[in-house]
């Protein structure tokens, strides 16, 4: 055995006692780089190894960055630190060497045209000959291993030892690549176990599944694992469901993140605001504040009275929600505002208007472009008409069967989403006030209905604040279209109902604060009068008998008097007492 055939089909004229110890470096090499995972340290040891072996007085190891214009040195072994150091691709030996993936031997540089003493000149070290090998596989060039000075002798190099060195540095090289793309990979897993564990985080922000009969039901497909639409509802305390369906512009983890954001803010102070508009005035601000430039969210939430079949929404630049009638006919309910994070200035000071409509027992629904963008035959998009003739075909049908339906035609097995589906329904057809008939049927205008706001008030619990409410309810009344008696009646009510706050909820003046909502029924208005005390048990609150002529107490007897309703919610899910006031219009 004369010769070992390495580096690539370079015969390298060797003794045969010398194959063994060749590659036992070569295997050393080899278990450094496939155990370690510090690449540089690994460099550094190949390179001290490979320097030791050819005898040589210094090594380097350079690397081509990734844009393939330098050559950094990442290992250096010898009396001269010259890590870090940068060149030009196309410089030197090193660059003639990666330029045209070939080794090259400089028995002495005095004599050699390209050789370059800026480092000698800066350092100090004499280098008197060059021995070079690139490092590539396939092609692929990664960098190259320069050797300065034989030890020894003459010292300079000859054939044997750039034979040796090219051997060596394409074991490097490949060490390199395998180090590299076993990196790759830890790192692609990484970021799949972070986007699984994001879209587990996602669909935990989903609504439960809820009870069959349950009057609102969505659907989420996302197209990639993690996804920008969400969609969420819940019941509030008052016995209505709020929802919100919402799709953050753009894709990937930064659409997740806004939208993970958004939902949670949606939940957390939805359950306290109860006005859609509102609540999207506070979110937007939020969003606005803190979102990437360029990024928003299109949104629609909104609160559904399953006693009363009355929708309250506010519309944040969304495509349009569908109302599909009791007769078969389609209402698109338009947005009137911006998508929210864009800007809080293009908002006129009301905030986002609010649409208030009943279902009459017909279906709500709310969707993202991806429902009438999806594909459902080859090329062939849904279309608002494709889903209109979806919803129209299920309309007297269990509503879950649409959503089944889109679930199958769209993101059915095999086919490839263009964007995240969503879609949710609100179905109002299978509801009791609209399935009651004859004289127990309910009827537009029942006094349940929440009726439109027409103003709001809050003021600091003190009797001298007493004469702003008057005046307030006063003007309001007015405006509904009370006569001048009813007037008087709403004000004593409302005045006596105060003074209650003031003394048995809060015990002294300037303790909290009350507020005042007046909504309007063509038939009714109704007053929600709140406090932020302690929650009372409402089952204690009574009257005294009107026998008992000490003052106060009497008051709660002059408001059942003079109004039609009167009722106390259930406590505020943030505190405090909810009195509910209903007053016809005419009787």
């Amino acid at each position: 055995m004369s010769s070992l055939d390495l580096a690539g089909g370079a015969q390298l004229g060797v003794a045969p006692e010398n194959v063994h110890s060749h590659l036992e470096l070569l295997a050393d090499m080899g278990r450094d780089f496939a155990t370690s995972l510090d690449l540089e340290a690994t460099l550094t040891r190949a390179v001290e190894r490979i320097t030791d072996y050819v005898d040589a007085e210094a090594g380097a190891l350079f690397m081509l960055s990734d844009c393939g214009e330098l050559l950094k040195c990442d290992a250096c072994i010898g009396p001269v630190e010259i890590t870090g150091l940068e060149i030009a691709a196309d410089q030197g030996i090193v660059g003639f060497c990666v330029k045209n993936d070939a080794g090259r031997i400089v028995r002495d540089v005095s004599k050699d045209p390209d050789f370059n003493a800026a480092v000698d000149d800066e350092t100090g070290f004499k280098t008197k000959s060059i021995l070079c090998a690139p490092m590539s596989v396939k092609g692929e060039r990664i960098g190259a291993i320069e050797l300065i000075n034989k030890r020894g002798g003459d010292g300079l190099f000859d054939d044997d030892d750039l034979h040796l060195l090219q051997a060596l540095a394409v074991s490097a090289g490949l060490a390199v690549l395998n180090a590299r793309m076993a990196a790759e990979l830890v790192e692609q897993e990484r970021v799949k176990r972070e986007l699984e564990l994001a879209a587990e985080i996602q669909r935990s922000l989903l609504p439960e599944e809820k009870e069959s009969d349950f009057p609102v039901k969505g659907v989420n497909l996302p197209a990639r694992v993690v996804s920008g639409d969400f969609y969420d509802f819940y019941p509030l305390d008052d016995g209505r469901v709020a929802f919100t369906l919402g799709d953050v512009s753009g894709k990937g983890m930064n659409a997740a993140l806004m939208m993970a954001k958004t939902a949670s803010l949606l939940r957390c102070l939805g359950k306290a605001i109860k006005e859609p508009g509102r609540l999207l005035t506070l979110v937007n601000e939020e969003v606005a504040e803190t979102a990437t430039r360029g990024m928003f969210v299109t949104l629609v939430h909104g609160v559904y009275d399953p006693e009363s079949g009355y929708v309250r929404l506010a519309n944040a630049g969304h495509e349009p929600p569908l109302v599909l009638s009791r007769d078969g006919e389609f209402t698109a309910i338009e947005a009137e505002a911006p998508p929210l994070g864009i800007s809080p200035a293009l908002l006129d000071e009301d905030g986002f208007p609010e649409t208030e409509f009943n279902l009459n027992g017909g279906r709500l629904f709310v969707f993202t472009d991806g429902v009438t963008e999806g594909y459902v035959d080859d090329g062939v998009e849904l279309g608002i008409e494709g889903l209109k003739d979806m919803m129209t075909a299920s309309s007297r049908g269990n509503v879950q069967a649409l959503l089944n339906e889109v679930r199958e035609k769209i993101g059915g097995e095999g086919r490839i989403l263009r964007d995240d589906v969503t879609l949710i329904a609100i179905d109002d057809g299978a509801q009791s006030h609209t399935a009651a008939t004859g004289a127990g049927a309910a009827e537009p205008g029942a006094t349940d209905a929440p009726g439109e706001k027409v103003f709001q008030l809050r003021v600091t619990a003190k009797a001298n604040r007493l004469r702003l409410i008057r005046n307030a309810v006063r003007e309001t009344a007015a405006f509904c279209g009370f006569s001048e008696t009813d007037t008087g009646d709403i004000v004593l009510a409302v005045d006596e109902a105060c003074q209650n706050v003031i003394r048995h909820a809060y015990g002294h003046e300037g303790e909290g604060d009350i507020s005042i909502e007046f909504r309007h029924r063509p038939d009714a208005m109704i007053l929600l009068i709140r406090d932020f005390a302690d929650p009372v048990d409402i089952s204690k609150i009574k009257p005294r008998d009107l026998d008992d002529l000490r003052p106060g107490g009497l008051g709660t007897h002059l408001i059942g008097e003079v109004m039609d309703e009167v009722d106390f919610l259930p406590p505020p899910i943030d505190g405090g007492n909810l009195l509910r006031l209903v007053k016809k219009i005419g009787d």
